[in-house]
């Protein structure tokens, strides 16, 4: 025991590919300083780092996996009002439980917008969970949701081909989503396979929202779907939506499509 946490064995974590450790409510993560006052004066003043149990624990236990360990800002307190359904008495999973388990879609911004594939958009339990009242359908498939309802539904028909154009739609696909972000909607946006046309549709809308680069979009929706790969075709066409949102060429698309490996995972390559 080591101030209000177990450190696990070194032999626990060699398995775990994901560690996530959290305390009760992780206001921030970034290291607070706290002064201490030595006998009221301000002189004699001296700064203490104040870590918070989750912080602490994650560092102690750093040494012992080969894999990043995550912390949960927020911590149980936020994750839980955030995500009531995933919440569970069980403490020990079996490996085929946890084989069953179907992964939901992605956070783009926390509680508003999703990405994913349509599988997880055709799930009436994920529309249920996620609260989702909107759907952006980056695909040729027709959903079971908002079918016909030309406000709560954009569907942008387009193949998942080096041939598919997807220009046409950012204007519209842009003025969708920011209709819905103001009406208080969740958003779910999709493609077949949740990583190529739904994902260049995502980064032309964060292009659209922040005023940021390709390249600045890219690190993100990356860091939040590490196996999102746009085809070549639809990065060039982002390429050309730079220039429209910021009004000139930021980003070099093959310095883009080199760092993440984008052209060597995508099979249209």
């Amino acid at each position: 025991m080591a101030n209000g946490y177990l450190i696990p064995e070194s032999v626990d974590l060699e398995c775990v590919k994901y560690c996530v450790v959290y305390d009760n409510n992780t206001i921030s993560l970034e290291i607070i300083q706290r002064d201490d006052d030595d006998d009221d004066n301000t002189d004699n003043r001296r700064k203490e780092l104040v870590l918070g149990p989750a912080i602490e624990c994650g560092r102690a236990i750093a040494h012992l996996t080969r894999n990043p360990i995550q912390i949960l800002k927020g911590g149980y307190q936020r994750f839980s009002a955030m995500y009531h359904f995933f919440r569970t008495q069980k403490i020990i999973w079996m490996p085929q439980e946890l084989d069953e388990f179907q992964p939901y879609p992605v956070e783009i911004l926390p509680g508003r917008i999703y990405l994913g594939n349509f599988r997880q958009a055709c799930d009436p339990k994920i529309q249920k969970d996620l609260k989702i009242k909107a759907h952006v359908n980056v695909s040729m498939e027709t959903g079971p949701f908002f079918v016909g309802d030309v406000d709560r539904l954009l569907h942008i028909q387009i193949e998942d081909t080096l041939e598919a154009n997807i220009s046409p739609f950012l204007r519209h696909l842009c003025h969708f989503i920011d209709i819905h972000l103001e009406l208080g909607s969740v958003i779910l946006v999709f493609s077949t396979l949740g990583i190529s046309r739904c994902c260049a549709a995502m980064l032309a809308y964060l292009m659209h929202r922040n005023e940021q680069t390709l390249k600045r979009s890219w690190a993100f929706v990356k860091k939040c779907k590490n196996n999102m790969r746009p085809n070549r075709a639809l990065v060039a066409q982002l390429s050309d939506w730079e220039s429209i949102v910021l009004g000139d060429f930021a980003t070099d698309i093959t310095a883009v499509l080199r760092d993440f490996s984008t052209v060597i995972s995508d099979p249209h390559y």
